[in-house]
C-alpha cells in the first residue's frame, strides 16, 4: 500500500499541538551567498516530503522558546548553539501580539560548512524523525516551499532589517 492510499483511509483529524518554536537560520558563505537552513521530512497528512524550518514542540511548561530553539537546531540540524545567539524576531512587534518567540540566528560560514550540511541525514531516529537539511539561497526561498512557516518567517526579518533593527554582522 502506497503512503497515498493510506492517507486516503485515514478519517479526518485534528492534531491540536502545543506551544512549538521554529527558527530561520541564514549562513552566510565567504564567498557571500547567504543560505536558509530548512529541513525536509515527510509529513504524512500533507501526503508529501515538506521543505521547513527546523523547529519542534516545548517539552515543558516553563516556556523556554529559546532553549527549545536551540535544542532542535541541534537535534535537526547539528548546529550547537549558545541561547544569546538567537535573535527575537517578534520583540519588534507591537505589545499587543503578545510577543511570541519567533528566533533567528545569521551566521558566517566558510563554502565547506555549506556543503557538509547540505543534505546531511539527522533527527532522533527513536522518536521517528527522518530528516535531511537542505540549505536554499535566501534570495530563493521565497518559491521553495509553501510552508507557512518558512514565508512569515521571511516577513519576521525582512521588516526589521529593512528598518535597520536585525544585526546583519
Amino acid at each position: 500500500m502506497t503512503l497515498k492510499q493510506v492517507l486516503i483511509q485515514v478519517p479526518g483529524i485534528v492534531f491540536a499541538r502545543g506551544p512549538a518554536v521554529a527558527v530561520l537560520i541564514l549562513l552566510e558563505s565567504d564567498d557571500g551567498e547567504t543560505f536558509a537552513v530548512l529541513t525536509e521530512q515527510v509529513r504524512v497528512l500533507t501526503g508529501k516530503v515538506v521543505l521547513e524550518l527546523p523547529a519542534g514542540m516545548l517539552d515543558d511548561d516553563e516556556g523556554d522558546f529559546v532553549g527549545t530553539a536551540v535544542r532542535e537546531v541541534e537535534e535537526e540540524i547539528g548546529i550547537k548553539l549558545k541561547k544569546e545567539d538567537m535573535v527575537d524576531l517578534t520583540a519588534f512587534l507591537h505589545p499587543s501580539t503578545g510577543h511570541q518567540i519567533f528566533p533567528s540566528l545569521r551566521l558566517q560560514v566558510e563554502q565547506e560548512t555549506i556543503r557538509q550540511l547540505q543534505d546531511k541525514e539527522t533527527g532522533l531516529r527513536e522518536h521517528g524523525e527522518f530528516i535531511k537539511v537542505r540549505l536554499v539561497p535566501y534570495r530563493e526561498l521565497w518559491r521553495k516551499t509553501a510552508d507557512a512557516k518558512v514565508l512569515v518567517s521571511i516577513g519576521f526579518y525582512e521588516m526589521p532589517l529593512r528598518e535597520g533593527l536585525v544585526p546583519t554582522h
